[in-house]
């Protein structure tokens, strides 16, 4: 279940509870009337089966309470009521699947965005996933991979293929193709340090026998991205965010991008190509991949939708 939460101007109350009192996924709705100060009106608050909330929020927007009052929505971890069950029961298709688009929308955007904090955190996971794979330390690489967090840029460029919306897709693409040089600059640069300090060599890279997946390219490079990239998005879509953490151990674009930094240092210039080239169908396989998988739940939703349109007429 979520919490859904309108402020809305005294005028368009009787509409919003309305429309909410018209929903049979709807449980717990409460009307406060003139307590919200900023801005000033009533605030009108439900519990709502996550599988009707998409539908919700778009008639709540038509009626135009997004611009002159406010509506928030936030996940419900326990809810013990017989009216809650009820309401579950009552919508149409299974929470499990719902895709909530604003909320979707919301959640990618902010992890999308070019901060200080997505750098800070790439350019360490760089770091680390050089460490583990000049000592040859999977575990390292492993922890490496969870800590990125490239993979909000790349689902904001999916939802913003598939809605075509142009400011997500070049948010994405801009912490991608910010966000990697700059991790990659620095990771050479202490790749340089440790071979000053005589912690590295070229010929150590030899002995390596746990890393050749990170640079080797080959057909299972396109499929694990894919799947990763569809199991990503089926994550976010489902509010599951547990499984990111598979994802993230799956798709190889950290440790490339670290290993290219390490290779062009030692002069290791074919390594060096390969890492990026599995940088780069990490990335488009991932991305196309959680592009697809929108595509099929938005045709879902609208299927969905008729057959409902259907059954109320």
């Amino acid at each position: 279940m979520l919490h859904l939460r309108v402020v809305c101007p005294p005028g368009r109350t009787v509409e919003v509870r309305s429309v909410l009192d018209a929903e049979p996924g709807v449980a717990h709705l409460v009307v406060h009337p003139g307590v919200a100060v900023h801005p000033a009106g009533d605030l009108v608050e439900a519990d709502v089966a996550r599988e009707c909330a998409d539908d919700l929020l778009g008639r709540l927007a038509d009626l135009g309470v997004d611009h002159d009052g406010g509506i928030t929505l936030e996940q419900l971890d326990t809810v013990l009521s017989d009216r809650a069950d009820a309401a579950e029961e009552a919508a149409p298709g299974d929470g499990a699947d719902a895709v909530v688009w604003d909320e979707l929308i919301q959640r990618t955007g902010e992890e999308s965005r070019l901060s200080a904090t997505f750098l800070t955190f790439l350019t360490i996971a760089c770091l680390l996933a050089a460490v583990g794979a000049v000592t040859d330390s999977p575990v390292t690489v492993v922890g490496a991979m969870v800590l990125g967090p490239e993979f909000g840029p790349m689902a904001a460029m999916a939802i913003g293929l598939v809605l075509r919306r142009r400011d997500l897709v070049s948010r994405g693409a801009l912490a991608l193709a910010a966000g990697f040089p700059l991790a990659m600059a620095v990771t050479a640069v202490a790749t340089l340090v440790f071979d000053l300090l005589g912690w590295l060599s070229s010929a150590g890279l030899d002995d390596l026998e746990q890393m050749d997946f990170i640079y080797e390219v080959g057909p299972f490079s396109l499929v694990v991205a894919v799947l990763a990239g569809a199991a990503g998005m089926l994550s976010l879509t489902s509010a599951r965010s547990s499984a990111l953490v598979g994802v993230f151990i799956s798709v190889t674009t950290v440790p490339a991008a670290a290993y290219a930094s390490v290779a062009v240092i030692e002069g290791r210039w074919s390594e060096a190509a390969q890492s990026v080239l599995q940088l780069g169908v990490n990335l488009v396989g991932a991305i196309g991949a959680a592009a697809a998988v929108l595509v099929l739940a938005r045709r879902g939703s609208r299927r969905r939708g008729a057959d409902r349109a259907l059954s109320d007429g």
